[in-house]
């Protein structure tokens, strides 16, 4: 089955096929918010301020993919993001359709731009979610591009390293 198609005035919104949206919310949840928080923890956790840090220590946020099915649960911890279970009641949950994520990873659409549009919502503690949401305007963050991450790219970029590579020198 094709992926669903709606237009926009400007772009084309691929949403995730119900199906397959069925298919990922059986998977548990835990090993996905461990690849996300790695992810964070790469990418975002050394650029963030002191003080945003202390703010994050101990809260739990949920990042949740609506047309996908997927909840993602991480904690604040010392400066870095740690996975967590499932909680009943995160602290904030930022919510957004998958495209609509990967447009702020990517730096097509801003927040505040998803958040006027009601394509992101935010619920739980408002303060922790200005504090997040102006974290990330602040920071200068790497543009997230899919075609980076596709197979080819990924071979390429492993062969540029060598590690499949012939031995060096007689045997």
């Amino acid at each position: 089955m094709p992926p669903t198609m709606t237009a926009a005035p400007s772009d084309r919104r691929f949403t995730v096929p119900p199906p397959l949206a069925g298919l990922l919310t059986r998977l548990p949840p835990y090993p996905g918010s461990l690849l996300l928080v790695t992810g964070l923890n790469l990418v975002l956790a050394r650029q963030l301020p002191a003080d945003v840090g202390a703010h994050l220590n101990g809260r739990r946020i949920r990042i949740q993919v609506r047309d996908a099915g997927l909840r993602f649960d991480f904690r604040g911890q010392d400066g870095q993001f740690r996975a967590c279970a499932p909680q009943q009641s995160p602290d904030l949950t930022l919510s957004a359709n998958a495209h609509d994520f990967l447009r702020l990873a990517r730096r097509l659409d801003d927040p505040d731009t998803l958040f006027f549009n009601r394509r992101l919502s935010m619920e739980g503690d408002t303060e922790l979610g200005l504090v997040v949401k102006n974290a990330l305007d602040a920071l200068e963050l790497p543009v997230f591009e899919p075609a980076q991450w596709a197979p080819s790219a990924v071979f390429a970029r492993l062969q540029r390293l060598r590690p499949f590579g012939p031995p060096h020198g007689p045997r």
